[in-house]
């Protein structure tokens, strides 16, 4: 699978992609290629599949002895690889379309988050806990799952497989799955960065088995060697695949879709929570962790969204290498207009935005970019019956739901009970320098793997889980989730040592 850079596609888009794929198919010569091919990956056959599982198998009664201590001293070299690693791996991101502005913080970011000392200490310690009863000893340990499968998503591949790498240091073997579509970063990550980190730390061959290839879900439940499987993908599809997982003896970790919302008070510092709503229009609203709806208070709604216009107004597409560039092409053009004629057709206004855009930022019927879009919708009570409101959306409309005036009080229960009754999990988010409406957020909110208070809504940050959470976020078993916890299961021990004996 060659891999063409973005700009040359958006520049001359159907030539580039019918170029691509005489090479996939090994019809033209890579040699004559030119510099818009940035490099490729060999596909996986099933042979290649099976061996994977075979050698994860095997790797995992060794892998899971070595000493917590020593698996931890390979996470914090895997750490220090990625910035060794950071450069070309931001250029591979940014060839496959990734903007540079969020390619550079995503990679420069991940040894001060999910890969973190912080982060790794404290899951180490979750690991094992000894208390003594008179002469016996009781231990609460976590011990790993086995062999752990990761199926990355399509539009954050990279990160989301190295983010569940740390089931590595649980003492799992790992099997990792880059898409076709974005497999060189990937597996760049994997052959460069983590692999030779275990390699010298002397890791038994097959902890880590990674490929190219297309999706293997089935495989994976059909095999006897899979413990775990890390989902990443819609909430639909996903929930059907946690029944199969159960039902096979699997344990599915779901890292599903997010629908989040952001809730603007009255007493809200305005400019700070401007920057964080704008977040959603990172990849074009492409991804899960943005705020997909804000509401905002009665009292400041006006000079919120005349704030939030003039922010979005300076957002514009552009190349991936770009500086500033934060919009990328979105494939669900028909899906982003049947979502705005409805939410027009239902009440809602327009304030902003809805024209498809070519690269330079002029309108196009035909462009591949869509104008950042900001709808509002007045009052709480019938919001979720718009799709732009009920579900999560993949493309750069977002929503303002503005409540009917009256009593604090009931307005701020009003709103505690529309942020929880979200069937979405994944993060919220609420501005406001009340004392007393940060305690009634923190004690109101049950809903979300994470609650954000007067910070970004979007940004991850050591020892806090990046991920997780309940509903069609991450199931029934959803939460926040630092993968390295999420691939073990407690086991409670108790030993009475015979007289003389010794550990």
């Amino acid at each position: 699978m060659y891999t063409v850079a973005a700009r040359p596609i958006i520049e001359d888009t159907f030539p580039r992609l019918r170029h691509k794929q005489d090479l996939d198919r090994g019809a033209a010569d890579p040699a004559l290629a030119g510099d818009g091919v940035v490099g490729a990956c060999l596909v996986a056959d099933a042979s290649m599949v099976d061996r994977a599982l075979d050698s994860a198998a095997v790797a995992a009664r060794d892998w899971r002895r070595v000493p917590v201590a020593d698996r931890l001293e390979v996470g914090r070299r895997i750490a220090k690889r990625i910035l060794e690693h950071r450069d070309p791996l931001v250029e591979i991101l940014v060839a496959e379309g990734t903007p540079r502005s969020m390619a550079e913080p995503m990679i420069a970011g991940l040894p001060y988050t999910s890969w973190s000392p912080e982060t790794l200490e404290w899951c180490a310690e979750q690991l094992e806990i000894r208390r003594w009863d008179g002469e016996r000893e009781m231990i609460l340990r976590r011990v790993p799952d086995g062999v752990v499968c990761i199926n990355p998503p399509q539009n954050a591949a990279t990160v989301n497989a190295l983010n569940g790498l740390t089931a590595l240091l649980a003492g799992n073997a790992v099997v990792v799955r880059a898409p076709r579509g974005v497999g060189l970063s990937c597996m760049y990550a994997m052959r460069e960065i983590v692999a030779p980190v275990l390699a010298e730390a002397g890791a038994p061959p097959g902890t880590l088995n990674a490929f190219c290839g297309p999706p293997m879900l089935e495989d994976w439940l059909a095999s006897p060697h899979v413990d775990d499987v890390l989902y990443y993908g819609g909430s639909r599809k996903g929930l059907e695949f946690e029944r199969a997982a159960v039902a096979a003896g699997k344990k599915p970790i779901l890292e599903l879709a997010g629908n989040d919302c952001c809730v603007v008070w009255h007493d809200a510092d305005l400019d700070a929570a401007v920057q964080s709503v704008t977040q959603f229009f990172m990849n074009s609203g492409q991804i899960c962790n943005v705020p997909n709806q804000v509401i905002a208070h009665p009292a400041i709604a006006d000079e919120l969204i005349a704030r939030l216009v003039v922010a979005t107004k300076q957002i514009r597409p552009g190349f991936p290498d770009e500086p500033g560039v934060v919009l990328t092409p979105v494939l669900g053009v028909d899906w982003f207009y049947g979502c705005l004629n409805e939410a027009l057709a239902k009440g809602a206004r327009l304030v902003h935005g809805g024209r498809r855009l070519e690269v330079d930022g002029s309108p196009s019927a035909t462009g591949f970019f869509v104008e950042p879009t900001i709808v509002r919708l007045d009052g709480l009570a019938d919001a979720r019956s718009l799709s732009v409101v009920r579900d999560e959306t993949f493309f750069p409309l977002l929503p303002i739901i503005v409540p009917a005036r009256g009593d604090d009080t009931a307005l701020l229960n009003e709103v505690l009970h529309f942020v929880n009754s979200n069937p979405y999990g994944l993060r919220n988010s609420v501005w406001t320098n009340g004392a007393a409406t940060i305690d009634a957020f923190l004690d109101g909110v049950t809903n979300g793997g994470t609650l954000k208070i007067n910070d970004s809504h979007s940004g991850f940050l050591p020892f806090l889980p990046n991920q997780g959470g309940p509903g069609l976020t991450g199931g029934a078993f959803g939460e926040a989730s630092h993968p390295m916890l999420r691939t073990t299961r407690l086991q409670a021990v108790s030993v009475l040592r015979p007289e003389g004996a010794t550990s």
